[in-house]
């Protein structure tokens, strides 16, 4: 079954960091990649840009409002995505456990026949 796990983050801690602490970030998320490629579920992943670059439409009575910024005023923000197969929700969980960010939030991906 595919699961993705979203990753949620304080934004302004990514603003703080120094470049070390970015690259150290981005190795730690090149080795769970590895992992998940190795165990044969990794199926792909990307970061989102800031929440500040968000654009949320809402429709309705035959119009489409547009809002500059994300859709929930919130701490944590969605700030990436990795989309793995797993036999199982706990598989899923063991993936999300290893991921190198402190929250990440694991949804079943519906797939549509047809």
């Amino acid at each position: 079954m595919k699961y993705a796990l979203l990753i949620y983050r304080d934004e302004g801690g990514r603003a703080a960091a120094t470049e070390t602490e970015i690259e150290e970030a981005r190795a730690a998320h090149g080795r769970f990649v590895d992992m998940l490629t190795a165990r044969g579920a990794y199926l792909g992943g990307e970061g989102l840009d800031h929440s500040a670059t968000a654009v949320t439409v809402r429709t309705g009575g035959g119009r489409a409002l547009r809002t500059d910024g994300p859709c929930a005023e919130t701490t944590g923000h969605l700030s990436g995505l990795h989309l793995v197969e797993a036999r199982d929700l706990d598989e899923a969980i063991e993936f999300a456990a290893a991921c190198p960010e402190e929250i990440v939030e694991i949804r079943p991906v519906v797939e549509y026949q047809g």
